[in-house]
């Protein structure tokens, strides 16, 4: 009972409500949970989990330039995760494990130069806390002046989503008959990378980018264990990681009275609420046998093909 009067005190706590970085969180949170339940449903189905969690971390690189160059980190993460996404893409790739391979000698050349420019960040520019900032996310710092560029990125991804939904959908599911029915596979297969680039981008300015795999990977692999069609679980998943993400906001301003002066990060309790709900999906009826993902990939090619 002390905990829900604290919720509830909380969201009518006239510093809460009023709070300009809270404002802040809540929009860009909101936008990149949105972004990235919705690309994520379509990378757990093709089956690149590996392959958003190393855009991500790569991105880290991105986000210690831009504090060592003085530019927007959401361009740094942005540009980073683009041209890791490029090289990722254009290697030529014969069978699933050299995709593997080549998505981890890129994480592993991205998180070498990310060591590089963080270095520099704290011994030439002396700034503080540049590794915390960029692995794990301070939402509540945010400034405002992102929330534009940010919303753009979030609408670009979504657009482009929203024009290959069904030749993606298509090779998510049965590349070859993609390839049969003329789909464009690796045309898709790199446009969804971008995508997703700009997805992990989001994720990075929020919940940082070591965590960005939670936000991107959990809300969908949480809709795709309980939905029967695709359309279901991009609809759950996006509902998901706004929520955990909201929670998560309200959650890190309250810790704030558990500890006082050091209140907990918002991306602590977003990870954590996004690994509840995934346990506890695993127990959702018709998960345990499998059957759940075999009715989404029949649903997912017949909806394609028509």
């Amino acid at each position: 009972m002390t905990i829900m009067r604290i919720r509830f005190a909380s969201l009518i706590d006239p510093a809460f409500v009023a709070s300009a970085p809270v404002h802040t969180a809540i929009v860009v949170g909101g936008g990149a949970a949105l972004v990235s339940a919705v690309i994520g449903v379509f990378t757990v189905m093709r089956g690149q989990s590996f392959a958003g969690h190393a855009l991500a971390d790569v991105s880290s690189a991105g986000g210690a330039a831009s504090l060592l160059l003085g530019i927007s980190p959401l361009a740094g993460f942005l540009v980073m995760a683009a041209l890791a996404g490029v090289g990722m893409e254009l290697v030529q790739i014969r069978r699933a494990r050299e995709r593997d391979l080549v998505t981890g000698v890129v994480l592993g050349a991205g998180l070498s130069v990310a060591a590089l420019f963080l270095y520099l960040d704290v011994t030439s520019h002396s700034t503080t806390g540049a590794a915390i900032t960029v692995m794990f996310g301070s939402m509540f710092a945010i400034p405002a002046s992102i929330v534009a560029p940010a919303l753009a990125v979030g609408a670009g991804s979504l657009l482009l989503v929203a024009l290959l939904y069904r030749p993606l959908l298509l090779s998510c599911v049965d590349p070859e008959l993609a390839a049969v029915q003329g789909v464009g596979v690796r045309v898709a297969g790199l446009l969804h990378l971008m995508a997703l680039a700009l997805a992990v981008s989001l994720c990075a300015i929020t919940v940082g980018a070591i965590l960005s795999t939670a936000l991107l990977i959990g809300p969908a692999a949480i809709a795709l264990r309980v939905a029967k069609r695709p359309g279901s679980a991009i609809l759950l998943a996006a509902l998901i990681g706004v929520l955990v993400t909201w929670a998560g906001i309200l959650l890190a301003w309250d810790s704030y009275d558990w500890t006082p002066g050091h209140g907990w990060p918002v991306s602590f309790f977003v990870v954590t609420l996004i690994f509840m709900l995934y346990v506890a999906a695993g127990w959702w009826p018709g998960n345990l046998s499998g059957a759940r993902g075999t009715r989404i990939e029949t649903d997912a090619r017949r909806r394609s093909e028509g």
